[in-house]
């Protein structure tokens, strides 16, 4: 079956931003968003900065970043107060039929661990340990911790386009380099999330309890 992901977005706690895929192309389009209001800023596990997903044979694949433009060396932004919820929306009406929950939480010693429920085309939750690859059963894997930012932005160019009126970008000034994100990736069937359907819609918010 051949699913098309269309964007959508919607501001959500702190944001939620939707990635595009169509069903030929071999890479997703992406959205980016790593400058919010105060407010957001100062509540980096909540803040989300990127969404991508894509085709990977009969997976499909959702990364999403949050607590952006982190120093290199910093340890990954955890939260156990924050709830992470994709959206998946596998008939048209901008509303969700199914949600997946991502948390994080520590044991007796501190460690930090991951827990995602409701991940299509797995029975039970999945939990490991973050910065770890996380075997999900079915094929499926579910990762979470720190890494690098994936983003390339040419700011400074951007704002000298905007100042002179002319193209002023540089393919070698990365706004984002050695910068880190908390990320998480979630490989998922697309049969489970499609539902039958050939097209589906993905967007990520954040809540704080």
């Amino acid at each position: 079956m051949t699913t098309t992901l269309r964007p959508w977005a919607v501001r959500s706690g702190a944001i939620a931003l939707a990635a595009l895929l169509s069903p030929l192309a071999s890479a997703p389009t992406q959205a980016a968003d790593h400058a919010d209001s105060p407010t957001t800023r100062d509540d980096p596990a909540a803040d989300l900065t990127d969404v991508y997903a894509w085709h990977a044979g009969s997976k499909l694949v959702v990364a999403f970043g949050f607590a952006g433009l982190s120093e290199a060396g910093l340890p990954a932004v955890l939260d156990s107060g924050v709830l992470y919820t994709v959206h998946l929306d596998n008939d048209g009406d901008n509303a969700s039929d199914r949600e997946v929950y991502v948390r994080f939480g520590q044991n007796g010693r501190g460690d930090w661990g991951v827990r995602v429920e409701n991940l299509p085309g797995v029975a039970e939750p999945v939990v490991g340990p973050i910065d770890t690859t996380i075997d999900a059963g079915l094929d499926l894997r579910v990762f979470a911790g720190l890494r690098d930012d994936a983003l390339f932005f040419d700011l400074d160019g951007a704002r000298l386009t905007q100042r002179s009126g002319s193209l002023m970008f540089d393919d070698t000034r990365d706004f984002f380099a050695g910068t880190n994100i908390t990320a998480v990736v979630l490989e998922m069937s697309i049969d489970a999330v499609a539902g039958g359907s050939d097209t589906v819609t993905t967007w990520v918010s954040t809540g704080r309890r």
